[in-house]
């Protein structure tokens, strides 16, 4: 069972999202999260805490997926291009409601963002032993998500993996794995 505090963050989220930051009002959060305005404040007394309460939560959700990622089976780099679609988990729409509020000018969920993508990054680099090849990887993944979601919002959410694309995957890594180092 999710908290008030939970559920006027969930609230806020989907606003964000859905209508931007502009439209995100706290009357239109309340309404949303199923709350009274007063019952919204006593969790966040300003809009500018439910931004930085998102941002956190943003925070905290990646550090689980960087986790997954570390441990993946797979290794992180088939890891980041297998997750790389929009899902619809919570993840991927705090990341879509703080990357509204970053359009917005909010500069902590610009912060957020940049330290998610640089650790996502870290560890494809610790992985891999190549900047480089680490973010050709991470780029892949960015556009195969970037693509994703506006198939989302389109209507049409696409989930599938290419097969063929995690097997490029292998051969870059193999590539540079095999590659001489200067």
């Amino acid at each position: 069972m999710t908290t008030s505090r939970e559920r006027i963050l969930d609230a806020y989220a989907d606003a964000l999202a859905v209508d931007g930051e502009r439209h995100a009002t706290l009357d239109a959060v309340a309404a949303r999260a199923g709350v009274s305005k007063g019952g919204l404040l006593y969790h966040f007394p300003a809009k500018d805490q439910l931004a930085e309460a998102l941002c956190d939560r943003l925070v905290a959700l990646a550090a689980d997926d960087i986790a997954m990622m570390r441990d993946a089976p797979d290794g992180p780099a088939r890891h980041y291009i297998r997750t790389s679609h929009y899902a619809n988990t919570p993840l991927d729409r705090t990341l879509v409601a703080v990357a509204r509020l970053q359009q917005a000018g909010d500069p902590r969920a610009r912060a957020a963002i940049e330290t998610i993508s640089d650790q996502w990054l870290s560890v494809l680099t610790e992985a891999l032993g190549d900047r480089e090849v680490a973010r050709t990887i991470k780029l892949i993944g960015d556009g195969l998500y970037h693509h994703a979601l506006f198939s989302a919002l389109g209507g049409q959410p696409r989930t599938e993996l290419d097969e063929g694309l995690l097997a490029v995957i292998d051969r870059i890594i193999d590539q540079s794995v095999d590659a001489p180092r200067s």
